[in-house]
C-alpha cells in the first residue's frame, strides 16, 4: 500500500522519472519502491539501510544492541514479564494493541525511547520516547509492520530482488556505528548492487542529523543535481 501511495504521487504529478531518497525504514520503501517500479527510477540516495530482515529485527529486539547499552536493554525488556521475553516484539504488540489507551502510551514512550536513545552515536542513553501521543502512534506503527514482516513475501526479499534493479546508480550513506541498523546490512546490498557507491561515515550513528551523514548527503545531492 506504501509504495501504491510512492507511485501514485509520482503519476499525479506527471513525473516519468525521478530519484528516490530515503533513509531507515524510508530506505527500505524506496528499494521496494524500485524493484516494483524500476522504470521509474533514475537514482536511488539511501540513509542507515534497513532491508527488514528477521536478523535485523533479532538484533534490535533481541539482545544484540543491548550489549552495547546493557542498562538501557534492562530497562526495555523488564516492563515485560520472564515468561514472554523469548518474543519482545509480540510481547509489546500485546499491550500497545490492548485497548487500554493508558498502557498504550506506556509502552510506546518504552518503545520510542529504547530507539531514540540508540540513534546518534553521541548519545547519552537518557530517552524518554517524546509526548505520549506520539510515543503511541510511533510504536504502535512500527510495532505493526515489524509484527507482520513488513508484509513481505519472503525473509531476504529485498536482497533477493537486487538483480532487478541492479543497473539503477545508488548512493548508500551509513553511519559505521549503527546501532539500530547495522552496517553489515549496507555491505550486503552494495555487495548485490554493482552500480552501488557505499559512503561509510566515520563516527556516525543512525541519525540523519549526525554531522557526518548530514553532510555526506547533502555532498551527494549537490553532485548528483549537477
Amino acid at each position: 500500500h506504501l509504495v501504491a501511495d510512492i507511485e501514485l504521487i509520482r503519476s499525479t504529478l506527471g513525473i516519468d522519472k525521478w530519484m528516490v531518497f530515503g533513509g531507515s525504514w524510508g530506505a527500505t520503501l524506496a528499494l521496494i519502491y524500485a524493484q516494483a517500479h524500476p522504470e521509474a527510477v533514475r537514482h536511488l540516495i539511501l540513509r542507515g539501510v534497513f532491508l527488514m530482515t528477521q536478523a535485523e529485527l533479532d538484533w534490535f529486539y533481541g539482545g544484540g544492541a543491548g550489549r552495547f547499552w546493557p542498562e538501557l536493554w534492562a530497562r526495555f525488556v523488564d516492563l515485560i514479564p520472564e515468561d514472554e521475553r523469548d518474543d519482545l516484539i509480540a510481547a509489546y504488540h500485546r499491550r500497545l494493541f490492548s485497548g487500554d489507551l493508558r498502557l498504550e502510551q506506556d509502552y510506546g514512550r518504552a518503545w520510542a525511547a529504547w530507539e531514540n536513545a540508540l540513534a546518534s552515536v553521541h548519545s547519552d542513553g537518557v530517552s524518554h520516547g517524546g509526548p505520549s501521543a506520539y510515543a503511541r502512534a510511533f510504536s504502535r506503527l512500527e510495532n505493526h509492520y515489524f509484527t507482520n514482516n513488513g508484509f513481505l513475501e519472503f525473509d531476504g526479499q529485498i536482497l533477493e530482488h537486487m538483480g532487478r534493479i541492479a543497473h539503477i546508480p545508488g548512493v548508500i550513506v551509513q553511519g559505521r556505528y549503527d546501532m539500530i541498523c547495522p552496517p553489515s546490512g549496507a555491505y550486503a546490498l552494495a555487495e548485490r548492487w554493482p552500480n552501488a557507491d557505499l559512503r561509510m561515515i566515520r563516527n556516525a550513528g543512525h541519525a540523519l542529523s549526525e554531522p557526518g551523514i548530514s553532510a555526506e548527503l547533502v555532498r551527494t545531492m549537490d553532485r548528483i543535481g549537477q
